[in-house]
């Protein structure tokens, strides 16, 4: 049976989106990603792009508000910031918890090309999180 994963962030635009691109594409077949925000700011282009550039589409994903998901029961949940840690509602009391925080890329500053690289080094340190998350959480 697929495991079911929930990734929180606060406005489900770029980490929690970043986040669940890699898990599903390390995860494949045994599990089902959802992620959601506290609050919805719409897909990120820059998070879809440099998910492009690593070969990874998240272009058809949306916005989602953890409310949505509240009759589901996940096995986990993970957030990715500071903000939806404190802010989570109980989603599922079965859900094994897990928190990382991510710095967060849509706050970068600088010219088109330095935040352009910020939003690769986060990508990188998500795209290492979940591949450590499914090695040890789904063996193969």
């Amino acid at each position: 049976m697929k495991k079911k994963i929930l990734v929180l962030c606060t406005g489900n635009s770029c980490r929690s989106q970043i986040a669940h691109g890699y898990l599903q594409l390390f995860g494949g077949h045994k599990v089902d990603v959802y992620s959601a925000g506290v609050e919805t700011h719409g897909v990120n282009p820059k998070a879809i792009a440099t998910m492009k550039a690593d070969g990874v589409d998240i272009s058809a994903h949306t916005s989602n508000n953890v409310v949505e998901y509240q009759g589901i029961d996940f096995d986990f949940v993970i957030t990715v910031c500071e903000n939806a840690k404190e802010k989570c509602p109980t989603i599922s009391r079965q859900a094994v918890k897990f928190h990382h925080s991510f710095p967060d890329p849509a706050k970068a500053v600088g010219t088109d090309e330095e935040i352009k690289k910020e939003f690769e080094r986060v990508r990188n340190l998500i795209k290492i999180y979940c591949q450590e998350f499914t090695n040890d959480n789904f063996k193969h």
